[in-house]
């Protein structure tokens, strides 16, 4: 079977549509993405190939997932797509914490990129960030700075990863910093990357306030890495889904703020 008769997708096409499939399901198997694509069984393992060398899906027996473990985080372009009004109220909440002026550190969680989103609301601010989508959003913003944090490029994440001192991370001091992360429990935040836990530690030393966001969905679980205890941070947003057992406990170690609603 050729890899593109007339009529069928383009190679970028064929993996626009994979990527699409399996950031919509979780996962996909090999059987159903040959018969979406209408081209071979070698074809696709080729495309999986690609887009799992490139970071932006996991192979794994009989398919490909973008779903995260607790061994292995998610694509930028995955998360982007889960938990949507979640982390919107996330955003709304954590905005009351940003002032005209200050200097303002997000890292590169999809619940931080919704709070740059609001950032132009506030006024003046200067912004420091390795996630290439904030500087997409914020670059046309006359009253927002944008300062990029050095590194490696990934293309999982589509940021910027590298040591704190190596990075640049390590000179700053902003006001506040909002972070988010893979899973917690009621006392400890966890990721599963190393490379990743370094930045976020130096991120919340870097904040006057560090303020970490979490979505209910990431609560009860744990990841490969220890990363923080909670009061490590000075602030902790949750939705309002977080049991309220476990709520009660985190307010014993973090100021606790719930969002309105999801």
């Amino acid at each position: 079977m050729p890899d593109q008769a007339p009529g069928r997708p383009s190679r970028a096409q064929r993996q626009r549509r994979i990527i699409d499939r399996v950031v919509e399901q979780g996962f996909a198997s090999v059987a159903e993405l040959v018969e979406d694509a209408g081209v071979s069984v070698m074809t696709i393992h080729r495309d999986l190939d690609d887009l799992a060398g490139r970071g932006l899906l996991r192979r794994v027996h009989g398919g490909v997932s973008a779903l995260p473990t607790g061994v292995f985080e998610s694509s930028s372009e995955f998360r982007m797509q889960r938990q949507v009004e979640a982390k919107d109220a996330l955003a709304r909440t954590a905005l009351g914490f940003v002032e005209p002026g200050m200097s303002v550190l997000l890292d590169d969680s999809t619940t931080a990129l919704a709070l740059a989103r609001l950032l132009p609301s506030v006024g003046a601010l200067t912004v420091i960030t390795n996630y290439r989508q904030v500087l997409e959003v914020l670059m046309d913003q006359d009253e927002v700075s944008v300062i990029m944090l050095g590194g490696a490029y990934s293309r999982t994440h589509d940021s910027f990863i590298g040591a704190p001192d190596a990075s640049g991370l390590a000179t700053y001091a902003v006001d506040v910093s909002f972070q988010s992360t893979s899973t917690i429990d009621d006392v400890r935040a966890y990721h599963q990357e190393q490379e990743l836990v370094l930045m976020k530690r130096a991120m919340i030393e870097s904040g006057e306030r560090s303020v970490l966001m979490i979505d209910g969905s990431k609560v009860g679980r744990r990841s490969l890495h220890r990363f923080a205890e909670l009061s490590e941070f000075s602030d902790l947003v949750v939705t309002p889904d977080v049991p309220a057992p476990m709520r009660e406990t985190m307010a014993e170690h973090v100021r606790l703020h719930v969002t309105d609603g999801m």
